[in-house]
């Protein structure tokens, strides 16, 4: 029989979702962890490809910080480095998320470099 701590725990555990874009090549896919107080969006990982230089690209990357959820909203950027730079990589997101379920925009690009996914429509159910 379950006791009401084990029950909590159950209930209090992290998720991870995985969400492929409406508007992006065909098996592109993104991937996060929610903390399990809902406040906390760790973990982006971008899988697919991007335009860089003029070529077509293949990446499987992601930021190592975290975003800010509020009210089952996150909306913001990353940068990799932190302090930027010519050459810094961009992550934006901006998302609403649901129970199980998040749906949004996700950009990742370095500026200089001409590197870029454009604005993606993404939709992600926690697995």
């Amino acid at each position: 029989m379950a006791t009401a701590g084990s029950i909590e725990n159950i209930a209090s555990k992290e998720k991870h979702f995985r969400g492929a874009f409406t508007n992006g090549m065909k098996g592109d896919s993104i991937f996060f962890t929610v903390s399990a107080d809902n406040k906390t969006l760790s973990n982006l990982t971008f899988k697919g490809y991007w335009r860089c230089s003029g070529s077509l690209e293949r990446t499987l990357t992601g930021p190592s910080g975290t975003y800010s959820i509020n009210n089952g909203k996150v909306s913001g950027h990353l940068s990799e480095p932190p302090d930027g730079g010519s050459t810094a990589w961009r992550f934006d997101v901006d998302a609403e998320i649901k129970e199980n379920t998040a749906s949004g925009s996700f950009r990742m690009n370095i500026n200089n470099l001409g590197c870029d996914t454009y604005k993606l429509q993404f939709t992600a159910v926690a697995d």
